[in-house]
């Protein structure tokens, strides 16, 4: 891999704003990505707004997904002093939201810089120092002194609003800080995996590979349903990030770091054990280093994936992340390559024979 090229394509992923249902941008920019290494015509979409490359002609169908949407809110009214009031778009816990900045995106696409609200410790009574702020009662700041002086700058109900924060290399140079990891670092190896099988003919017969950048995860896995739908998988591998327990106040059992993650469970999917282990001997072969892990909750695109016409063998890959759901989540830049190699060696060894395998064995 080019460290160069890709840390700038990771900080512009990172960058691009797109929550669920505004993930415009997002697509714009895999699009541009994908017609690098496959034509227009084997470019699909769904009706939801995912966009899929199609890479191989024959054999069984093995599908890969990142979702392109992160957290964010949509704004639901102005007040007449200027304020925004808003409606969350996936999970948030109110103690990361106050006194960060925000940006509003209007429909024309012009980006306003807001600030979420915070009383000063001076004015707090004890009742409230006690108990997690209400994100009802919360509201954004533009600086603006009105209501007509908001609707004046374009910005109306049903906007986006998204976290701000640059991309930055940390102080290890492999650690990479930055906002909607959750899942831009699935996207991104969703691209590194194609620009690899793309130019790896090899495999183009054994199977047909769909490269996904799904929609609206953060509210239900929607796009992976339709996208899905669309492809009609015999394997279905979602990317996502899962929870670094490498930081005081956890078990220590998840590093960054320490390779991609394989989940066994999460509260959308139990992991195909058969392409479990194909992953886990896939990565003891090439000496890959991987993590065993699971989710008491929560889900990824796979818990749609695995569901779609009469169902496929699926398992979600993960890259752990420090602060996830919040405006700095932070990645290891070596389990995104490892996470990248791992997947183009198992599609290697996949073609009709070992999916029947791991399907019906």
């Amino acid at each position: 891999m080019n460290n160069t090229k890709d840390l700038q394509l990771l900080k512009e992923l990172s960058e691009l704003n797109g929550i669920s249902g505004h993930e415009r941008n997002v697509k714009k920019f895999m699009e541009r990505e994908f017609i690098r290494n496959v034509s227009k015509e084997n470019i699909l979409y769904d009706g939801l707004g995912s966009v899929i490359a199609k890479v191989g002609h024959g054999g069984p169908k093995i599908m890969i997904a990142g979702h392109m949407d992160e957290v964010g809110m949509i704004v639901t009214k102005i007040t007449d002093d200027g304020f925004l009031k808003f409606q969350t778009i996936g999970g948030w816990y109110s103690q990361v939201m106050l006194a960060q900045q925000f940006d509003v995106t209007t429909i024309k696409g012009d980006v306003y810089r807001c600030v979420m609200g915070s009383k000063p410790p001076h004015i707090l009574t004890q009742e409230e120092r006690k108990v997690p702020a209400d994100i009802d009662q919360m509201y954004l700041d533009l600086g603006a002194s009105s209501k007509q002086e908001v609707e004046q700058l374009g910005i109306r109900i049903g906007d986006m609003i998204t976290p701000h924060i640059e991309f930055h290399q940390m102080a290890n140079g492999d650690f990479l800080l930055g906002k909607a990891w959750d899942d831009r670092i699935g996207c991104a190896v969703v691209l590194g995996v194609l620009e690899a099988i793309a130019n790896d003919c090899d495999h183009c017969y054994r199977n047909t590979v769909y490269c996904a950048a799904t929609v609206q995860e953060e509210v239900g896995l929607r796009g992976a349903k339709t996208a899905a739908q669309l492809v009609q998988p015999d394997i279905a591998i979602s990317l996502d990030v899962s929870i670094a327990k490498d930081v005081p106040g956890t078990d220590g059992s998840i590093h960054m770091g320490k390779g991609p993650d394989i989940l066994i469970y999460d509260g959308s999917l139990v992991g195909h054990v058969g392409l479990r282990d194909l992953f886990i001997e896939t990565a003891e072969e090439n000496n890959i280093p991987y993590q065993l892990d699971y989710l008491k909750s929560g889900g990824t695109d796979a818990g749609s994936m695995h569901l779609a016409h009469h169902g496929a063998p699926s398992i979600a890959l993960c890259i752990a992340s420090r602060y996830i759901h919040s405006h700095t989540s932070m990645i290891s830049k070596k389990d995104y390559e490892n996470c990248v190699k791992l997947i183009v060696n198992v599609i290697r060894k996949l073609d009709k024979n070992k999916v029947d395998e791991i399907t019906y064995n």
